[in-house]
């Protein structure tokens, strides 16, 4: 079950699961061995990772969120493979985008375009389906299906606060949720209009993800922010691959990362509290470098993903899955 975190503990602790685990089988659902390794359960709490900053969800709780450090800013990481903390994964993935009063403040850089078509043919890609390797609790592993952006909202009934707070993009999450429908497997996704972003944008973090409490259950949502208003930061011309790259580098990195950490960060991280997508951050030339993919709607700008797989074990950046 989700948890929200006491104000008092805030800055020291949030439980995680730690564990070791190979990538390429799923443990017995009723046995916690795998491969040899244990999946050991560690109750003990923690400080945030250097991927990590505290929110206000749309109730004024503080919850975990995981950012997507701007080029210059990379965390230290492990070298390790990502391991499983036992919490949940999005084992049918779904992508609902709202687009927060777009026509009002203006899309100069065509970003609802851009987003549209790289959701539409995410689902299904090789380059996503590096996640299909990551499991969940039970032993059920996360499907790469076609079709996974599920619906788009124009919000034009919710104004966007002057100044923008987590629990501002927390509280349009659940008006999302209210539009659409409920769907753990979902990614609530709330783009901000240009020249409309929260605190920290392209000097703290691309984007971030988070998990909060709703009536209906645990709601998986995203921050992401107009990501042509930090320029190079955030991954315009980045490799030579266009002004408009960093839109869907940073896109795709949240999603895959949804589908494998839903509430940062019990899922897959490694031992310092990387994500699959931060593990291939910036890389601009040699294995994992990003570059242009061919979807079924167009070609598009990504990074690398995480593969524990690779190189017979142990793990590596890839553009398609195992």
């Amino acid at each position: 079950m989700h948890r929200t975190l006491p104000v008092v503990a805030a800055l020291s602790a949030l439980v995680l699961s730690a564990c070791t685990a190979s990538s390429v089988s799923a443990p017995p659902a009723s046995s916690p061995a795998m491969g040899g390794a244990m999946i050991a359960q560690n109750s003990a709490p923690r400080a945030l990772s250097s991927y990590e900053i505290l929110i206000r969800d749309a109730h004024g709780r503080l919850e975990r969120a995981h950012v997507f450090k701007p080029r210059g800013a990379l965390a230290p990481q492990a070298s390790s493979n990502l391991m499983y903390g036992g919490g949940r994964i999005q084992s049918t993935p779904k992508i609902f985008v709202v687009y927060w009063q777009f026509p009002r403040y203006g899309d100069p850089s065509g970003e609802q375009a851009q987003l549209h078509n790289f959701y539409s043919g995410i689902g299904g890609s090789s380059w996503l389906k590096t996640d299909t390797q990551y499991y969940g609790p039970v032993g059920t592993f996360i499907s790469n299906p076609t079709g996974q952006l599920a619906g788009e909202w124009v919000d034009t009934t919710h104004s966007v606060p002057k100044h923008l707070s987590t629990s501002s993009i927390a509280t349009e999450a659940l008006n999302a949720v209210a539009h659409f429908g409920y769907d753990f497997n979902a990614a609530y996704v709330v783009a901000t209009p240009h020249g409309h972003n929260t605190s920290g944008f392209g000097s703290q973090f691309c984007a971030w993800h988070s998990a909060q409490s709703s009536s209906s259950g645990e709601v998986a949502f995203t921050n992401m922010p107009y990501i042509t208003d930090a320029g190079a930061s955030c991954g315009a011309n980045f490799n030579g691959l266009g002004a408009k790259a960093g839109i869907t580098i940073v896109s795709g990195h949240e999603e895959a990362e949804t589908q494998t950490d839903p509430t940062p960060s019990s899922g897959w991280v490694d031992a310092s509290g990387a994500e699959n997508g931060d593990k291939c951050a910036w890389i601009s030339s040699g294995q994992g470098a990003s570059q242009n993919v061919n979807f079924s709607t167009g070609t598009f700008a990504v990074q690398s993903l995480w593969d524990n797989a690779f190189s017979g074990g142990s793990g590596g950046c890839v553009i398609s899955g195992p």
